[in-house]
């Protein structure tokens, strides 16, 4: 099993080169939970719907998602305490209710990352769908079981990360997009008002839930924090929204040459359609190589991250966190193979998931102000706050519009 040493450990001091694989495996553990199989089927039908629009709600969900994720990955680092910590630190019990929200938000969503993995070894080998979920499980356990997982989940995220950019680039590139239209309209959309639902959408799914804490919590378990590391935060939490930002665009800017070239997508799995038209075989199976990375990625992150969230509540937790990681991906693996994909849990899932950001950026933004939690030298600079404000305000709307979306779901 295991070695926890590199996980648990919040104090050992870090070479120059393997600070850096840390950095960088934080930067791009973050950016693939985001790019996960929905992220794929997300950004392909906006792109369809509101074609070189689509860019300015890349844009602004971008800047938004830059605000959220400096602030929570800033006090993370300062307080030395992991989110469900600073939240019970500012209202008793907060932490509590945010760690139960994104331990059952996971878990829910982990059940259509496999189903993502099973599907993407599908389009590749031909095997089938259950056959490929159980296949990818046991890699992600094996990630888990092996000495320094921490190590190896780092490179994952990094390989698979970048295998994602370079394919999504390159038939980006064979689809011709109207590149000047894509950029004006970064900025002057024709209709400002019908783009607000999907850039709330967009930052629910880059910084919403557990994602925004997945490389937080990484660099706190490798012991980069106090004031110190402040430049090294900032930096690494830009860049994970950044990474996540060019794979956005490569893939809309894929989508939008296809259709404005006036083909119509395929609505039962229209990501899959847009890279067949683009290169046609090969295409499809270098979307089976997306699709495959961004969900084998996103199930390694969600485990690690949701689990996360129990550790400083009992030392059993955090003495067998490998332990309930696999678990967390068996049960998920389980519920797939036996069930198949619960589509009602994933709505629900999706919807409790936009009440998530604005309880764990509420309660940074509070706690950035409490010497308790950042210590007595530490200032958290009023524009973050400000920044913060902004995205909480945003965010608490799409909560109350995903509140709405469960109320009719039982009517």
């Amino acid at each position: 099993m295991a070695d926890h040493t590199m996980i648990t450990n919040t104090t050992k001091p870090q070479k120059k080169k393997g600070k850096l694989g840390i950095i960088l495996g934080a930067i791009f553990i973050m950016a693939t939970s985001a790019i996960g199989p929905g992220f794929l089927t997300q950004t392909t039908v906006f792109t369809e719907k509101f074609l070189a629009n689509f860019a300015f709600a890349i844009l602004a969900s971008i800047i938004v998602d830059i605000g959220a994720q400096v602030n929570i990955w800033r006090i993370i680092a300062v307080s030395r305490k992991r989110g469900q910590d600073i939240a019970n630190m500012v209202f008793p019990g907060l932490g509590h209710l945010v760690a139960a929200l994104i331990v059952l938000g996971g878990l829910t969503f982990n059940i259509g990352n496999v189903a993502g993995a099973g599907l993407g070894l599908n389009v590749i080998f031909g095997i089938s769908p259950v056959k490929g979920a159980v296949i990818s499980a046991i890699l992600a356990i094996i990630v888990f079981s092996i000495k320094e997982s921490g190590k190896v989940m780092d490179l994952i995220a990094q390989v698979l990360g970048g295998i994602m950019i370079i394919l999504v680039g390159y038939v980006m590139f064979t689809t011709h997009p109207p590149v000047g239209q894509a950029v004006v309209k970064s900025f002057l959309p024709d209709d400002y008002g019908i783009l607000f639902l999907p850039i709330i959408t967009l930052i629910g799914g880059t910084v919403g839930g557990y994602i925004t804490f997945a490389g937080g919590h990484r660099l706190l378990d490798a012991g980069i924090t106090g004031e110190e590391s402040i430049p090294e935060v900032n930096r690494a939490s830009t860049l994970g929204i950044i990474v996540t930002g060019i794979m956005r665009v490569f893939l809309f800017l894929a989508v939008l040459g296809v259709v404005t070239a006036g083909h119509k997508l395929d609505p039962t799995n229209p990501a899959a359609d847009a890279f067949k038209i683009a290169l046609g075989d090969l295409g499809y199976k270098f979307f089976g190589i997306v699709l495959w990375s961004a969900a084998i990625t996103s199930v390694i992150g969600a485990a690690y991250t949701s689990v996360s969230f129990l550790r400083s509540f009992h030392p059993f937790f955090d003495k067998f966190n490998n332990y309930i990681i696999i678990v967390f991906i068996l049960f998920s693996t389980l519920v797939f193979t036996i069930v198949g994909k619960p589509v009602t849990l994933l709505v629900i899932a999706g919807s409790l998931n936009g009440l998530i950001l604005p309880l764990t950026l509420g309660s940074i933004l509070i706690g950035s102000r409490n010497k308790k939690i950042v210590g007595e030298t530490y200032k958290h600079p009023m524009w973050m706050i400000l920044f913060g404000i902004f995205a909480v305000a945003i965010t608490t709307y799409a909560g109350w519009v995903s509140l709405q979306g469960i109320a009719d779901l039982w009517k």
